[in-house]
């Protein structure tokens, strides 16, 4: 995929709940529950992230690099970003790829997802070590407003942040190890909204 990605996150308390309304909305389900693997890789100087540029290494159903450039936030407070994805053969060398190239990696987080589609707009359904939330993804912002509604989600409550800025907000707390968002790292640890200083659009 190429060309600019525009998405609304929420964070929710039920995600089944949702997944039950999209099914009363009779949306398509395109990608059944799958585990998802990410990497994040940044430069021996963090020269990505100090730009807000993302390169990632994720693995699903195929193994895919991903480029994301900085966030802009529109006027409805939807954030839009350039984004270049597309399906690399072998993980492993992906991974072996990047490294020799010198770049390292920053962070691993996984998460559970399953995706719907109503028109032209992707709902995703995620369930992270500390919470689950709602992504809804298109190019027209007022179809994205329109289906958050018949979500019964509150637009105010977006999240603006991305999963591993919300995970750093939490290491300190539960002195986690700052690179690993992962299920078996956090464990038993119920991480509240409060802190991820966040508040649920499901209400």
């Amino acid at each position: 995929m190429n060309g600019q990605e525009t998405e609304a996150k929420f964070f929710v308390r039920n995600l089944k709940k949702i997944e039950l309304r999209l099914l009363e909305l009779n949306a398509h389900l395109i990608q059944p529950r799958v585990h998802e693997i990410n990497f994040r890789y940044d430069t021996p100087h963090n020269e990505l992230r100090n730009k807000s540029r993302v390169l990632r290494l994720r693995k699903d159903t195929e193994a895919r690099f991903t480029y994301k450039g900085p966030s802009e936030v529109t006027e409805d407070g939807v954030l839009t970003r350039r984004e270049i994805e597309f399906v690399v053969g072998d993980f492993e060398s992906a991974r072996q790829f990047l490294e020799e190239l010198g770049f390292k990696p920053i962070v691993f987080y996984e998460k559970f997802r399953t995706t719907f589609e109503m028109g032209d707009v992707h709902i995703m359904l995620d369930e992270l070590p500390y919470g689950e939330f709602v992504e809804i993804e298109g190019e027209d912002t007022r179809a994205i407003q329109q289906i958050a509604a018949l979500l019964g989600l509150d637009w105010k409550e977006m999240v603006k942040a991305g999963y591993h800025a919300l995970f750093e907000r939490i290491n300190n707390k539960y002195n986690l190890e700052a690179g690993n968002l992962s299920f078996k790292a956090l464990g038993s640890i119920h991480v509240s909204a409060d802190d991820l200083k966040i508040n649920p659009a499901d209400q």
